[in-house]
């Protein structure tokens, strides 16, 4: 056979092998969206406003060379700030007098190895406790998913799995900041 037929093979096979890098989530993307922050901004405590520390977060997998895309404790971390701060529920700067300590740890990532919509779960749990005397206040598993479909990149599907799995943190931290903000606080801790 003659060079000119393998041609068209190896430059499919050399899309292929380039379509399957595994491209990283970003934190911009996972935050809550500035729409999301001005309606919620509104609601949030004053026991809540400036008075929490944000503990690292935990069970983050960075995104392996070759295929997929996960979500790094890093990124979770930035996109969890970037949402809080926006809030005003963490302080401008780190000061030392935060009543509250929010402790996330990403539990699951489910997404699918291939497919043309692509749907991604994900679970992280969130634990606010106050920092006086370790009470845990609140504690929740939640557990979202979102899409990303065929349109949303036609050619790349780990651009869909990161679309996807971006769109799902950032539908799991609007769930838990809802949440957060109608815990029940310490009337001492509140002040």
């Amino acid at each position: 056979m003659s060079p000119s037929f393998y041609r068209p093979l190896l430059a499919g096979l050399m899309c292929m092998l380039l379509s399957a890098c595994g491209t990283p989530t970003q934190s911009l993307t996972m935050a809550l969206s500035p729409a999301d922050t001005l309606q919620l901004r509104t609601w949030v405590p004053d026991g809540l406003k400036g008075n929490l520390e944000l503990d690292a977060v935990k069970g983050g997998e960075a995104t392996g060379r070759w295929w997929g895309s996960k979500i790094s404790s890093l990124a979770l971390s930035q996109a969890l700030e970037d949402s809080l701060r926006g809030l005003g529920m963490l302080p401008m700067a780190p000061t030392p007098g935060a009543k509250f300590q929010l402790r996330v740890q990403l539990l699951s990532l489910d997404q699918p190895a291939v497919a043309a919509d692509t749907t991604v779960t994900a679970a992280i749990q969130y634990s606010l406790l106050a920092k006086a005397d370790g009470t845990l206040l609140y504690q929740r598993a939640v557990r979202t998913a979102a899409t990303a479909g065929l349109g949303d990149a036609l050619l790349s599907p780990t651009e869909r799995l990161r679309l996807a799995s971006e769109a799902a943190v950032r539908a799991n931290i609007a769930s838990a900041v809802r949440d957060l903000l109608s815990v029940k606080l310490p009337e001492a801790a509140a002040r």
